[in-house]
């Protein structure tokens, strides 16, 4: 918490600050992950750029004057080296922040167990890992943040998304139940809910009629851009939610809070029958 002054008054922009504070980003060479990289390092954070491709790990940290790491994040083993090199870079890990999500999109009815068991994977393992590896780490260092990417299909039925939507909505839950187990060990688990983000990946899946219906059905009018997603989870790593764990924020444009029913008019009340 940053010191107060004598009228009683923080210095709110101190707590935005990540001024020399060492922070894991897993997914950082693209989208969400690569915006939420930059948002930390200009608010002062030294990163670990982390993403499956090294060439990819490599841009975003050269951009970022970060340090690069390829590994595969449902690998225990890997993710143990992701933690070991960033204590090792920075000397303490202060935050995490996990972007890793792939939608795999088709009915219910033509998932196989090999899909099913890839979504689960894909989805949810590298943030159980994270938490078991690098939670305990910055437990034992004196505590931190740790912030996840979980969607609005974790909360909601999307067409076609089944596989993936129960699979956020056991991330939401895994953040909520591991952030009640580690906050008196001083490590803060949160995760934001995007709706639809145009992400480099999505963008190469959807045309702009596919975008323009979508923004249809959002109030805000569009979909999000990833530096959307990437502000609210910078202040999920920053002091500023000091007081925020366990929880799940919603950042979809307000499509969450829309009740999926057609827009009718309603005649004038008729008089009841005797």
């Amino acid at each position: 918490m940053s010191e107060m002054n004598r009228d009683g008054v923080p210095d709110y922009l101190s707590m935005l600050s990540l001024k020399g504070r060492g922070f894991v980003v897993l997914g950082a060479g693209q989208g969400i992950g690569e915006q939420v990289t930059h948002a930390l390092s200009q608010a002062g954070a030294r990163v670990l750029c982390v993403d499956r491709e090294e060439a990819l790990a490599q841009q975003i940290a050269r951009a970022v004057g970060g340090v690069p790491c390829a590994a595969d994040v449902t690998s225990r083993a890997d993710m143990q080296r992701i933690f070991d090199t960033a204590r090792q870079a920075f000397g303490r890990v202060h935050g995490v922040v996990d972007i890793i999500g792939v939608a795999g999109i088709k009915p219910f009815s033509a998932v196989d167990d090999a899909g099913w068991a890839q979504q689960f994977d894909i989805v949810l393992r590298h943030a159980y890992l994270a938490i078991q590896i690098g939670g305990e780490m910055m437990a034992a260092d004196g505590g931190g943040s740790m912030a996840f990417v979980g969607s609005l299909g974790g909360n909601r039925a999307v067409p076609n998304q089944t596989a993936y939507s129960t699979s956020k909505a056991a991330l939401h839950h895994l953040v909520r139940c591991a952030g009640v187990e580690y906050a008196s060990r001083g490590v803060r688990i949160n995760a934001v809910a995007p709706g639809y983000v145009r992400t480099p990946r999505l963008n190469q899946r959807l045309g702009e009629d596919a975008w323009n219906a979508i923004g249809k059905v959002i109030p805000i009018g569009r979909p999000a851009t990833p530096a959307e997603i990437a502000g609210p989870l910078l202040f999920l790593a920053s002091d500023l939610s000091a007081h925020i764990t366990g929880e799940v924020m919603a950042v979809d444009g307000g499509a969450g809070a829309v009740a999926a029913f057609p827009d009718v008019t309603f005649g004038p009340a008729k008089t009841p029958t005797p």
